[in-house]
């Protein structure tokens, strides 16, 4: 099995990326936390790997962390959930987010998810809950790009520790209505529990 690929990122695209290893072109299949992490093509890239193989194909699917690849692979252990849905989830929802919600229970919240309807929701949160612990908040990327990254990028500028910094604006990114999601609401509320 393909557990780690480095070579020379070739294309991207927001659901696969083409890595040349030494002449030999891997199509991947990535989540979009992924895709945000990518280099300019081009450039080298290492992708931790999950290898899938069936009767009628062997898919890679490349994460830019351990923990997305470690929830990509509870997540396809849960009957009913494949590949494509796992990357769904890992698309819409910041990991740390996923992992909140299904511990709190959060139906509603896993139902927006593209192909979750209210039965895989909740069959979601029976089969992780107790699997998730495991996943750590801290280690969590956060989108680039995203009003989350500006404000821990402001927070780490204010000298704040990068895992310390990453589990607040994680968790501050779950607990708030998207409407308040804004840097300077996440600067201010982070602030309040960093200095405590």
């Amino acid at each position: 099995m393909i557990g780690r690929i480095s070579g020379k990122l070739l294309e991207k695209e927001f659901t696969c990326c083409l890595v040349d290893v030494q002449g030999v072109g891997y199509e991947i299949q990535i989540p979009l936390s992924t895709f945000d992490k990518l280099p300019q093509e081009g450039e080298p890239v290492t992708l931790h790997i999950f290898t899938a193989v069936r009767e009628d194909a062997i898919t890679l699917y490349g994460f830019a962390g351990k923990d997305e690849k470690l929830l990509f692979q509870q997540l396809i252990a849960v009957s009913g959930v494949g590949g494509k849905l796992a990357l769904n989830v890992l698309s819409a929802m910041p990991a740390a987010s996923f992992c909140a919600a299904v511990g709190s229970g959060d139906v509603k919240a896993l139902s927006r998810i593209n192909g979750v309807g209210k039965r895989t929701a909740e069959r979601l949160i029976v089969e992780l809950r107790d699997k998730l612990a495991g996943i750590d908040p801290a280690v969590m990327p956060i989108a680039s790009g995203s009003t989350g990254a500006d404000a821990a990028a402001a927070l780490e500028q204010l000298g704040f520790r990068k895992d310390a910094v990453n589990k607040v604006v994680n968790s501050l990114l779950t607990e708030l209505p998207e409407a308040e999601r804004t840097t300077e609401n996440l600067i201010r509320a982070a602030l309040l529990k960093l200095n405590f």
